[in-house]
């Protein structure tokens, strides 16, 4: 029902716009650069991406697209602070210390900062794999988020047996 007044309410601004207006390619731009920003975390942290409602490509009015634009860059700050402050992000420092570089490939077959090999990185971090290749190609904060996926997913901090066991984890 919500959805339905929504689009209604679109089409009616829609139909009181003068034909010649048109939001700024720049505006439209960054709509879109604030929106795959967002998209981007929510993906990293594992949580439910926020739908794509506003579409100022419908209503012409610049008014509204810069509204829609202040909304996704309003949003894009918000995952991105989010992300910054991941549940575990202390422990999963301390397994980074005896780990390695963030950059790390050292050719053993395990990669970044917090030594993941293939199969976790594509169990865990299938998308992040696909787009960027390997964990060392990952910021420091994808490879934790990858990392809190996996202890989520009820491995704790198995996967990093003896580092753990340094860090006094289990």
């Amino acid at each position: 029902m919500l959805a339905a007044a929504a689009v209604v309410g679109l089409a009616v601004c829609a139909g009181k716009v003068s034909a010649g207006q048109q939001p700024d390619a720049t505006i439209l731009a960054e709509i879109h650069a604030y929106r795959t920003h967002t998209w981007h975390w929510q993906q990293v942290m594992g949580v439910r991406r926020t739908p794509y409602r506003d579409h100022p490509e419908v209503d012409p009015s610049p008014k509204y697209a810069e509204w829609v634009r202040a909304l996704w860059q309003r949003r894009a700050l918000r995952a991105h602070l989010r992300a910054l402050h991941p549940p575990h992000r202390r422990q999963f420092m301390c397994i980074h210390r005896f780990e390695g570089s963030w950059t790390a490939n050292t050719g053993n077959g395990y990669y970044g900062g917090l030594q993941m090999d293939g199969v976790f990185q594509r169990l865990y971090g299938p998308d992040l794999f696909r787009r960027k290749g390997t964990a060392n190609h990952w910021t420091p904060l994808e490879q934790i988020w990858v990392a809190e996926r996996a202890y989520r997913s009820g491995r704790g901090f198995y996967p990093w047996p003896n580092t753990a066991r340094f860090c006094g984890l289990i």
